[in-house]
Formats: C-alpha cells, sequence, structure tokens
C-alpha cells in the first residue's frame, strides 16, 4: 500500500491502509504558532499546577529556542527528561492535554529526535 499524500494539517489524522477501529474516542489539542511559544505555554502551565523545578526545566528550553540556533539535541534531552517526570508523578494524566499539547508539538518540532518523547507521551 502506498499513500501520496500531500500536506495535511489536523489534530488528528489517520491514514490507515486497511481496517481501523478506534475505542473510546480520539482527541487532540492543535497548537497553533512556533516552538518558543509552545515552551512558554508549557511553563506557564507547569507553574500553574505548581511544579517548579519542571517550569524551570521548560524555561531553559525555552531559552534555548530563543537563540538563533538552538540546540535540538539539548532540547531533546531536557523534555526527555521533563516527559518522563512528568509521566512518573502522574501529572501528564492529571493534567492531560493542557501539558501533553505543547510536549507534543515540541518532540514534533524535534523530529527524529523526538520519537522517544512522543513514544513516552502516548504510550
Amino acid at each position: 500500500m502506498t499513500f501520496n499524500i500531500g500536506n495535511q494539517q489536523a489534530v488528528n489524522i489517520n491514514n490507515v491502509g486497511g481496517d481501523q477501529t478506534i475505542q473510546g474516542g480520539q482527541q487532540g489539542t492543535f497548537l497553533g504558532g512556533e516552538p518558543s511559544e509552545w515552551a512558554s505555554s508549557l511553563v506557564t502551565r507547569l507553574q500553574a499546577l505548581g511544579l517548579s523545578s519542571e517550569a524551570a526545566e521548560a524555561e531553559a528550553v525555552q531559552t534555548e529556542l530563543d537563540r538563533a540556533r538552538p540546540d535540538r539535541q539539548s532540547i531533546a534531552t531536557r523534555l526527555t527528561r521533563l516527559a518522563e517526570a512528568l509521566t512518573s508523578a502522574g501529572a501528564i494524566v492529571a493534567a492531560g492535554e493542557s501539558l501533553r499539547g505543547p510536549l507534543m508539538a515540541l518532540a514534533g518540532w524535534l523530529g527524529a529526535l523526538g520519537a522517544p518523547i512522543m513514544r513516552m507521551l502516548t504510550g
């Protein structure tokens, strides 16, 4: 099976070459904007939840993104630590899309470097 798909933009896209069953529905949050805005949103949400050390990690990501040439590997490392901490603390389950949305957007921006983060957040 071959898919020849141009540009797609949506919260949820399913390209399936056969049968697909979705139980429980699908949800998503589309965050327009730029990576620095996603990081800023993440900082704000973490601070609102009282997660100050996690907010500091997100601020470091935002600082890196504000550079002329952001170091994607450094950002990926920080986001991985952040996602691990939030997942193990149950914060992502409790806060849902308010945290998952910006983390997923940033992981997507990282491309292959963000794949482990995406798996952590969706698995």
